[in-house]
């Protein structure tokens, strides 16, 4: 495998475009197109174990760090009709066996004994309490049961310092991404890291990785998630009300960790379409490419086509909106070098 290529954004920033255009790259392949693989940053997914593991530390935050990333890499893995699950078919029928193994090597004791989460009630636990209860009656309390816990393997503990953490991360990461990339020679992962986790990436990847950051006007972004998919019933990852849209736009950037990393470049989605020939060139570069591996240009990402998802703000029945956000948001919009009308009904579709 020569490249991982990792296209990302910042929810409906427009990512996709990335994915399509490398896709026209040879030897670049993206077999379930725009499908986010988020195990890494997902809840309890790989970033949420380091943090456990390697931040306060103790034994019972290393027992439930564990279970639930064992717990939240099973469901990724069995859930056939989640979006973002059925790992079996996409990525691997050894990925569970793969992550079983690295929990085992991450995990460093296993021995009888419990704490307070072990002892929540649930439904299989109750339905054993109900039937003890009149058994200890009947007996005058001579009969002796073992304590009923959710868990049945006492405590799975890990103290492991960083440099093994990371290193048996990274081997686990690349595993996967072997069995995703069956081979072949560069591999598109949309969206297998965020923005806000980029501060992570030197110490799980090496050289081969390679992230596009996607930001888009946030104008556009407030129009598309309020008057596009909303109208068509899309789940809205933004607020519709205006004020409260800037503010979590603001605060959502602004809690991004810096990144120095130089496998990491930011693009504006707006450059892909309106300064196209020198956005490719720098692409290509940052991909370590050449201009002749460009081989099915413009055939699926089509700068001519995507234009129709920009300047939507400039629609008189947004202004008074727009307003707001040009006064908010300043340093996040983009100057456009020429001004189109385009209508939200006419846009293509876009992640």
């Amino acid at each position: 495998m020569k490249k991982i290529i990792v296209p990302t954004g910042y929810m409906g920033s427009g990512s996709s475009a990335i994915t399509d255009l490398i896709s026209e790259f040879r030897d670049c392949q993206n077999e379930f197109k725009s499908y986010e693989y988020v195990l890494l940053h997902c809840p309890n997914g790989l970033f949420d174990f380091e943090d456990k593991l390697l931040i306060g530390n103790n034994a019972i935050r290393s027992d439930e760090a564990i279970r639930s990333f064992e717990t939240q890499m099973k469901k990724l893995y069995n859930k056939k009709f989640w979006w973002v699950g059925n790992y079996q078919k996409i990525i691997s029928s050894n990925f569970m066996k793969i992550t079983e193994e690295y929990i085992n090597n991450i995990q460093e004791f296993n021995f009888p004994g419990y704490w307070y989460t072990h002892e929540e009630v649930n439904t299989k636990m109750f339905f054993k309490l109900l039937v003890r209860k009149p058994l200890k009656i009947l007996t005058g309390n001579k009969v002796r049961f073992n304590k009923i816990l959710k868990y049945s393997d006492g405590m799975r503990i890990s103290y492991v310092d960083s440099n093994k953490f990371y290193e048996e991360s990274h081997k686990y990461i690349y595993k996967i991404i072997e069995e995703i990339s069956k081979g072949k020679e560069n591999i598109i992962l949309d969206q297998f890291l965020l923005p806000f986790n980029l501060f992570r990436v030197d110490n799980y990847f090496d050289d081969k990785l390679r992230v596009i950051v996607v930001a888009r006007d946030p104008r556009d972004v407030f129009i598309t998630n309020k008057y596009i998919w909303q109208q068509k019933q899309i789940c809205v990852p933004f607020p519709l009300e205006v004020n409260e849209f800037c503010n979590f736009y603001k605060k959502m950037r602004e809690s991004e960790k810096e990144c120095t990393s130089n496998k990491v470049l930011r693009i504006n989605f707006e450059d892909l379409i309106y300064n196209y020939d020198t956005k490719i060139k720098e692409i290509t570069k940052f991909l370590g490419f050449k201009e002749s591996d460009h081989i099915n240009k413009k055939t699926r990402f089509i700068p001519e086509m995507s234009i129709k998802n920009t300047q939507l703000f400039r629609k008189e029945e947004y202004r008074e909106e727009c307003k707001v956000i040009e006064k908010e948001l300043k340093k996040y919009l983009y100057e456009f070098p020429y001004e189109i009308n385009n209508d939200v009904k006419e846009t293509v579709e876009f992640d």
